[in-house]
């Protein structure tokens, strides 16, 4: 299996890469296709569903059109591993025909429906069973609001012609031509309709839904051989899809979060960051949630998950809307140009506050502001609004799981702005681990379809991969701690 290569697919919400990997679990060739998203009045956020499929095939053309273009040999790609977007979801007919636009994480349509399941009681339930809180980001609520508000879509459910899957379930079926209808356990847990302990669909929530007569996929480990595909023509032989994971789980597996309390932070659009809590499922009693970090066939390991709903959007939103600066990359020098932040604070609440605050209503603000600020006060302000964000996460992760961290491992586009990494390692009072990888989801779904295909061995095999690793120093940790101090009274406010 020397000579065996894995293509690695990265689906994510602004873009899908494709990466090539070779057995020791180096990159050998990457391409990325932009991805357009709609965000639409009423905080509703939509993608097409086509588009999404349309994209990926992009992807994977550049890539392994590059790949031969440098000589590389396609028929030594025997296997290919997805990560992807999680609480994403389609609605398709049996034909793979979508019936609405993809509903995005971001979305906040099922704000009423959330407030509305709050009242009849169901939050101990849906927590104990799923892990879950009710909240509008989990894909549950917002097909509740479909079935509610959409005609076609509550006919097809009814009549048992829907077919629901998040982003990987809708790749597998469209790319095996429906004859493979799975999801892994990761993807599964972010829905509100997955039971951790069981593993499966849970009937009795399914029911209080009014979804009983929903198609869904068939939940599997993430490193399983759910089905073969040649892409469309895009390669001469088929290639077995043996791994299917959610983004931030993936990127969790990649930087080797094999064991308890080893934890990770992706540093996205969104924020995720999930600690490996072991082979038991446990409830957060401080604002996490608890999912399935990641599994094998023989192996299943659960973690807690803080989840930040706005990160690398909020410096989209400055470049956007705002115009502050023309180049995200700016924003690293801009934060350093001014002496400390004024006083100004930015809570990034455009889609709510996510962990562990759950406040889905609130807005976002800023605050401190005087004429003697300027742009770059304003930049620092969201800056440091992602650390303390952070901040919040791993301070309430270590009270639930009773484990201090000896270490943050971080990836993502927002880890190439060296002032969030200094000012988060100053805040944490701890080591921030930052590799050359830059794309670690995708990594992750390599290594886990690897497994499968015995490109990898085993465990042992995967830790001794792996490139260099950087830490970054810390900077300043006890000013930082008077700012996160006003930060956290300015959350308070509302």
């Amino acid at each position: 299996m020397t000579d065996s290569l894995i293509l690695a697919i990265d689906q994510g919400t602004s873009s899908t890469k494709s990466i090539i990997f070779d057995g020791k679990g180096k990159a050998v060739i990457k391409a990325s296709e932009p991805l357009k998203t709609h965000y639409l009045e009423a905080g509703f956020v939509e993608q097409d569903p086509e588009e999404i499929y349309s994209n990926v095939l992009a992807s994977v053309k550049d890539c392994i059109q590059n790949f031969k273009a440098g000589g590389g040999i396609a028929a030594n790609i025997k296997v290919c591993g997805i990560s992807n977007q999680r609480e994403t979801f389609v609605i398709w007919n049996k034909a793979g025909k979508p019936l609405y636009n993809a509903v995005v994480w971001q979305c906040k349509r099922s704000v009423d429906i959330c407030n509305d399941l709050l009242q009849k009681g169901l939050e101990d339930e849906i927590k104990s069973k799923t892990g879950l809180i009710i909240d509008p980001y989990f894909s549950g609520t917002k097909l509740l609001w479909l079935y509610n508000n959409v005609t076609e879509i509550h006919n097809a459910i009814n009549n048992g012609d829907a077919y629901f899957g998040t982003v990987d379930t809708w790749l597998l079926y469209k790319l095996t031509k429906g004859r493979s209808y799975y999801t892994d356990y990761t993807n599964a847990s972010r829905t509100l309709f997955f039971n951790l302990k069981s593993l499966n669909w849970d009937m009795e929530i399914l029911e209080q839904f009014g979804l009983s007569k929903l198609n869904l996929p068939e939940p599997k480990p993430s490193s399983f051989l759910y089905g073969e595909t040649d892409f469309e023509g895009l390669l001469d032989h088929p290639v077995s899809i043996s791994s299917m994971i959610g983004d931030s789980h993936a990127a969790a597996f990649g930087e080797g979060c094999f064991n308890p309390g080893t934890a990770k932070a992706t540093l996205g659009t969104g924020c995720s960051i999930l600690m490996n809590i072991g082979n038991r499922a446990k409830e957060s009693a401080n604002g996490m949630i608890t999912t399935v970090c990641w599994s094998t066939e023989d192996r299943v390991d659960y973690a807690f998950e803080g989840v930040i709903v706005s990160c690398g959007s909020t410096i989209e939103w400055l470049k956007n809307e705002l115009g502050l600066f023309t180049d995200s990359k700016e924003t690293d020098e801009m934060a350093g140009c001014v002496v400390n932040n004024n006083g100004v604070y930015l809570i990034p609440a455009f889609s709510g506050l996510g962990a562990p605050y759950w406040q889905m209503g609130r807005k976002a603000s800023i605050s401190g502001l005087t004429f003697d600020c300027n742009k770059n006060h304003i930049v620092r302000a969201a800056l440091e609004s992602i650390a303390f964000q952070i901040k919040d996460v791993v301070y309430a992760m270590q009270e639930d799981a009773d484990i201090n961290l000896k270490e943050l491992m971080v990836n993502g586009g927002i880890t190439s702005n060296n002032f969030v990494l200094k000012f988060l390692a100053g805040l944490l009072e701890l080591p921030v681990i930052k590799r050359d990888m830059a794309d670690v989801s995708a990594l992750g779904a390599a290594y886990l379809a690897g497994l499968k295909a015995g490109i990898y061995k085993d465990f042992e095999h995967l830790a001794s991969l792996g490139d260099n690793r950087t830490e970054v120093k810390m900077d300043n940790g006890q000013q930082y701690k008077t700012y996160y101090q006003e930060w956290k009274a300015i959350v308070a406010k509302e």
